[in-house]
């Protein structure tokens, strides 16, 4: 759970700093929210193999949630 829950905030840093970002490094930026967020995906699947309490899953899926959220939002620039 740390992991993802680090990985997330990592996350919202680099869309922080997009903004502000040099032109020519956004793309690198980009490519770490893609790394973080399969990060944050393979330590999602092995969390899930523990089966964790439902009120676990259900934060640890709103994190994935935002994620993904991110990650579409990237995409589509």
């Amino acid at each position: 759970c740390d992991l993802i829950d680090r990985c997330a905030q990592h996350i919202a840093a680099i869309e922080g700093f997009l903004p502000d970002c040099n032109t020519n490094i956004t793309s690198d930026a980009k490519v770490g929210i893609h790394l973080l967020a399969g990060a944050a995906r393979a330590a999602y699947q092995t969390a899930l193999v523990n089966s964790p309490p439902p009120e676990v899953s259900a934060r640890l899926k709103s994190i994935m949630q935002q994620i993904a959220h991110a990650e579409e939002k990237i995409l589509s620039e």
